[in-house]
């Protein structure tokens, strides 16, 4: 009926609305099992879909307005925050020892008398230069480079003493400090402290940088595959330790196929497992899109139980992730195009992209507001939140271009996982429960 949207339809302009493909997969699988014939629902995410990137970007830009946004003031907020936050900023300080409880005692003892964790990875005794170990024995006088994170830097200085200025490269014995690139795989997923470098290897860990940002190295922290750590030691014993890291950029450009293909199977197999919901006649499938993104979740944080490696350089991700969504679109494309010109002329096409475009913009500038008039949240941050909860990486792009960090990707990464997850549930629940 002319003006008139069917529910399946309604669903597929639902995924072009919220620019969610695999939601559209979800939605298709779910129709074959009800064997429906109807008008391909590709053509009302097709019509719904322009309009809904443009729609998530320019509900970025109406709440900016909307809630009067300074941008310089949310730079600030965001710097503050940082600061304000720093159970995992590393702090580098020069100590002289001077408590005289301290003279006698053994790096080791002073860590667990004082229940905070650092990294000592230089100290200066009798006008000489040495890397520390657990069984180093304190003296007042000592002279120390010191590693902590941020919030126990205060804590530290008043237990050890006073800081300093120490020129270290004009001392007797040479220290070179130099970032190591993990690219061994059986270092992925073991924690820092198993590998005891100061004893074993004369060295010390003192930070971890990842994904571009610097953590402080304490024992409890988790090596992953990429990164990069700083280890300071005499030249032979960091050029031993890089080659127990693997230090290889080369072996980083090659990516997993292992691991990669091992997720896809299994999440094949995972996706099309029935899960029975109580008053639902069919069976609820993750289908080819939900069952690879569970999979993958569950391979990313224990994969390395499994000896499987999860890193995959960029370039990898963006092209494996391209000509899957590439190759969906155009067999999806090549059953709706037959009709995709009347539809959109002489059809409803152009309800098809109001509907759309009301759904997106919608939802976003009423839980945008919410989010910073009543929850005070951050402007960039509520940048990548919704371009997360839309799964839009467009949007996320001129997130970044806008705000000139890191908060965006932030809050798009915090919310990206859930939201595919929930996009595909509902467009298979809402086939199942009102279509059926």
């Amino acid at each position: 009926m002319n003006g008139r949207i069917e529910l399946p339809m309604m669903v597929g302009i639902l995924c072009g609305a919220v620019t969610n493909t695999p939601g559209l997969g979800a939605a298709n699988e779910a129709l074959s099992q009800l064997n429906y014939n109807g008008p391909q629902i590709a053509m009302g995410y097709a019509c719904a879909y322009p309009l809904g990137v443009l729609g998530i970007i320019g509900s970025i830009i109406a709440i900016r307005y909307i809630c009067r946004v300074n941008l310089k003031k949310e730079e600030e907020d965001i710097a503050k925050e940082e600061a304000a936050n720093p159970h995992l900023t590393p702090r580098m300080m020069h100590l002289e020892v001077h408590n005289e409880a301290l003279a006698g005692k053994t790096l080791l003892q002073v860590r667990d008398f004082m229940g905070r964790d650092f990294v000592c990875s230089r100290i200066l005794q009798n006008g000489h230069v040495s890397i520390p170990n657990r069984d180093t024995v304190f003296h007042l006088g000592d002279q120390l480079f010191v590693v902590c994170a941020e919030d126990d830097a205060e804590a530290i200085i008043a237990f050890i003493g006073p800081k300093i200025e120490v020129d270290w490269e004009k001392q007797d014995t040479p220290m070179v400090s130099r970032r190591i690139l993990i690219t061994q795989p059986k270092m992925n997923g073991k924690q820092l402290g198993e590998f005891h470098f100061s004893s074993m290897y004369g060295v010390n860990v003192t930070r971890v940088n990842r994904s571009g940002m610097d953590i402080f190295a304490s024992r409890n922290l988790t090596l992953q595959v990429g990164d990069r750590v700083m280890v300071v030691g005499p030249q032979d014993a960091v050029e031993r330790v890089a080659n127990l890291m693997g230090n290889s950029l080369k072996r980083l450009d090659h990516p997993n196929i292992v691991t990669i293909f091992v997720g896809i199977f299994l999440g094949i197999f995972f996706g099309s497992l029935p899960i029975a919901f109580p008053g639902i006649p069919t069976p609820v499938k993750l289908g080819l899109a939900g069952g690879p993104l569970i999979v993958s979740i569950l391979i990313g944080r224990f994969g390395y139980k499994l000896k499987l490696v999860t890193y995959t350089t960029m370039s990898a991700n963006l092209m494996l992730r391209e000509i899957g969504i590439a190759l969906f679109l155009a067999s999806v494309g090549i059953k709706a195009g037959a009709n995709f010109v009347n539809t959109v002329v002489d059809g409803d096409g152009l309800l098809y992209v109001g509907c759309g475009f009301l759904i997106t913009v919608i939802p976003l500038l009423i839980m945008g507001a919410v989010a910073r008039l009543h929850y005070k949240m951050n402007y960039f941050m509520l940048m990548g939140l919704i371009a997360g909860s839309n799964t839009d990486p467009p949007a996320l792009a001129y997130s970044n271009q806008t705000a000139g960090n890191n908060a965006p990707a932030v809050g798009y990464s915090t919310v990206y996982s859930v939201s595919m997850f929930l996009r595909i549930l509902t467009a298979q629940l809402l086939i199942l429960i009102l279509a059926s």
